[in-house]
């Protein structure tokens, strides 16, 4: 399938080396604002065109899946050019800035008849199902509390700091903790409590978030951009403790009796850079001609949004109207 990149940043480039590796798809282009950053990414990535505007792209009738990899606050505008030019979307996280948003591409693409899918790749990996499985089977014994980080020094990316390109731990790195809660520990969630220590430009350098289930379950979760944490995912259960090591793309499951002896490691697949599950799957369901993907459907992603939302709004967060706006 020919695969066209919206964006060629970081991100993009990763994306680049691992669907170079992938069969079903043609690196077809990448487009950028930028002629000359466009044309090094193809010269680097191996991609067939250059493109100087997002619109040049677009009107290429030969492209057929669009990836987005742009910043949080252009994602509704770019998706909406993407599907208004009869393209399939892959947008990268966080999906929108809010749920309306969301709810509103997500109108068009279905009017459209076309694929929109969220590419938050740790839905898509199997280290989700394993996990899950483990769980299921009580290798740890009743589960009753959860916890979740994830943490980086991110203070010089002008994209986390600044409103106006809805920055913050939030969005960027706080949606992790967050999907993996929901992933692992379901949606019933009776109550949520929170608090935000914000940076001097408005958005939050510090979160921290307690989950409250209808079961009697905990998940307590924190994300920040002021440094590095360990970003582990952490399970307590009756018989002992299962540690998921690197909730943003796990690398090992490690399993520990009561009396905190490792009894169990898993080691999850091996992996080209761990975006290739969603792109693949994106490309089956668009040959199924499915408008979602299984693993990141419409609803989870509103979900996601939603609760994001209520976050932001609870700590008096709030972004330029301009990137709010439908």
């Amino acid at each position: 399938m020919k695969i066209g990149i919206l964006g060629a940043g970081k991100i993009a480039a990763t994306l680049a080396e691992t669907m170079n590796k992938l069969p079903e798809v043609e690196c077809y282009g990448v487009a950028s604002r930028n002629l000359e950053k466009a044309k090094k990414f193809t010269e680097d990535h191996g991609f067939q065109h250059a493109f100087g505007s997002y619109e040049d792209m677009l009107a290429d009738r030969k492209v057929e899946l669009i990836y987005i990899a742009t910043p949080h606050s252009h994602h509704y505008q770019h998706i909406k050019m993407c599907l208004d030019a009869g393209k399939h979307v892959l947008c990268e996280k966080s999906f929108t800035v809010n749920e309306k948003q969301a709810a509103e591409v997500f109108r068009i693409a279905k009017e459209k008849n076309l694929l929109l899918a969220e590419a938050i790749w740790t839905r898509y990996m199997p280290s989700r199902r394993m996990i899950d499985d483990l769980l299921a089977k009580k290798a740890i014994g009743d589960v009753n509390k959860m916890t979740a980080n994830l943490n980086y020094p991110l203070l010089h990316k002008e994209r986390i700091v600044k409103p106006e390109l809805a920055g913050g731990a939030l969005l960027d790195v706080g949606i992790y903790p967050l999907n993996f809660a929901y992933m692992h520990f379901g949606d019933t969630v009776k109550e949520m409590h929170s608090a935000a220590q914000m940076i001097s430009t408005g958005v939050d350098g510090e979160n921290g978030m307690l989950l409250l289930y209808e079961d009697g379950r905990m998940a307590v979760l924190n994300s920040g951009i002021h440094g590095k944490s360990d970003s582990q995912g952490v399970f307590y259960g009756s018989e002992g403790c299962m540690i998921v090591e690197n909730i943003n793309n796990p690398e090992e499951i490690r399993i520990y009796d009561k009396d905190r002896k490792l009894i169990r490691e898993i080691k999850v697949p091996e992996q080209i850079s761990g975006y290739e599950y969603e792109i693949t799957e994106t490309i089956s369901c668009i040959k199924e001609g499915k408008l979602e993907c299984p693993s990141m459907p419409h609803a989870e992603t509103l979900k996601m949004m939603h609760v994001m939302d209520v976050l932001r709004d609870s700590w008096g967060m709030k972004y330029p109207e301009e990137i709010e706006k439908l």
